[in-house]
């Protein structure tokens, strides 16, 4: 015969069980997971949205993005590829910055319309983090960006929840002032996704000219997901980037270039 206390234990062990499950739906949505697991802005290039959770960039979540090098060209890239995520977003931009040197008509051709973008010039990343935080906290942006060379655990996670609560996408654009600032971007932040841009060689013409940009698209980190590295052609006047029709097709002259590019 079973014992009193062996009953009460089974019967008690029945009890808990739904309160756990309503406890962990609970605490996943504090957290932002229905959120994260519904909204997400997809690329539209299935090898890219492939390796991000839920297929497409979080909204609602801090991404971090920085150009391969330290020239003003990589800078430039990383610019464009901001721009042209916040373009396919609904509702005014805002755009944070200490150094007024944003030129808007080349933001316009990847789908970022000056009148949707509210510039905003902050006298420090102090500041220029605290206008981030605000723009995220509103919920009625469609996106957040801001330029700034440092971004520690706290500054991130700050944006980070501001943008959870909100469902507002934050973008950190990492620029430096100097060569020593940028190992500051392989510190651990709270961001989501942390993107690398590098130029590469255009795209080939039958004729002589210049064809549509390429980039190294270099995914370093996602949360839940795993590194990749791609090769794709800058974005088109509505923010979408695409695939070479070449590296589509796995042409000898592909294979050269990612061979270049893994170098």
């Amino acid at each position: 015969m079973q014992s009193p206390r062996r009953r009460y234990f089974v019967m008690h062990d029945h009890a808990v069980n739904p309160v756990i499950a309503e406890l962990r739906e609970r605490i996943e949505r504090l957290e932002g997971g229905e959120i994260r697991r519904r909204l997400v802005l997809p690329f539209g290039v299935p090898e890219i949205d492939g390796r991000l959770p839920q297929g497409g960039l979080a909204l609602g979540a801090l991404h971090e993005i920085a150009g391969g090098g330290n020239g003003a060209v990589d800078g430039a890239a990383t610019a464009l590829f901001a721009a042209a995520v916040a373009a396919r977003t609904r509702g005014p931009v805002l755009w944070c910055m200490t150094r007024a040197d944003l030129f808007a008509p080349a933001l316009a051709q990847v789908g970022l319309s000056p009148g949707r973008v509210i510039y905003v010039e902050a006298g420090d990343e102090k500041a220029l983090l605290s206008c981030m935080e605000e723009g995220l906290r509103h919920g009625g942006l469609g996106a957040v960006v801001g330029e700034l060379a440092r971004l520690s655990m706290t500054a991130s996670r700050r944006l980070q929840l501001s943008a959870e609560n909100s469902g507002t996408i934050g973008i950190a654009i990492r620029r430096w002032r100097r060569q020593t600032e940028a190992s500051d971007f392989g510190q651990p932040t709270a961001s989501a996704t942390r993107w690398r841009v590098s130029v590469l060689p255009s795209s080939p013409l039958p004729v002589p000219g210049v064809g549509r940009a390429r980039w190294l698209l270099e995914l370093i980190r996602c949360r839940a997901g795993e590194s990749a590295d791609f090769e794709v052609e800058a974005p088109d006047a509505k923010g979408r980037i695409a695939l070479p029709s070449d590296l589509v097709h796995g042409s000898s002259q592909a294979e050269a270039w990612r061979g270049r590019a893994s170098a």
